[in-house]
């Protein structure tokens, strides 16, 4: 497998993530395009955009988010290995920190929910209510 112009522990991270998925460099397709975009001259004379096709899945990534084809090549292979996860049915990284806040979000609302209860329910507003309760009995 290829090293990329990225630190030695994201390029061991990735050649243990293909061989857990059983992702093989001879299953890819891998293509050079010319990006488009940001990147003046540079982007217009060189082909950095990666295009990666996983041949036993047919799943595709089209990478173009920096002006280096070796850093593009990378995050291709982290893209599609992702998108592999997912099929698969294991849970990203994105996906796992999406349902972490979605459970913290309906565990506010539910807090919220319980403070701020109306005076006639059982919740905490019910001290609320009396306290209006004995705020009438001194008046008269």
């Amino acid at each position: 497998m290829p090293t990329f112009a990225v630190s030695e522990e994201k390029n061991r991270w990735l050649r243990e993530k293909m061989a857990q998925l059983g992702v093989r460099e001879e299953d890819l397709e891998e293509r050079f395009i010319r990006s488009s975009g940001k990147g003046g001259q540079h982007v217009n004379k060189t082909s950095t955009c990666v295009y990666l096709k996983h041949k036993p899945t047919e799943i595709e990534v089209k990478c173009m988010a920096e002006r280096s084809q070796s850093i593009n090549r990378f995050l291709a292979r982290r893209e599609l290995l992702e998108k592999l996860e997912s099929a698969v049915g294991k849970g990203t990284a994105a996906e796992l920190k999406r349902d972490k806040a979605r459970k913290q979000k309906a565990r506010r609302k539910k807090r919220a929910k319980g403070k701020y209860a109306p005076a006639g329910s059982d919740g905490p507003g019910k001290e609320q209510a009396q306290g209006d309760k004995d705020i009438e009995n001194v008046e008269r």
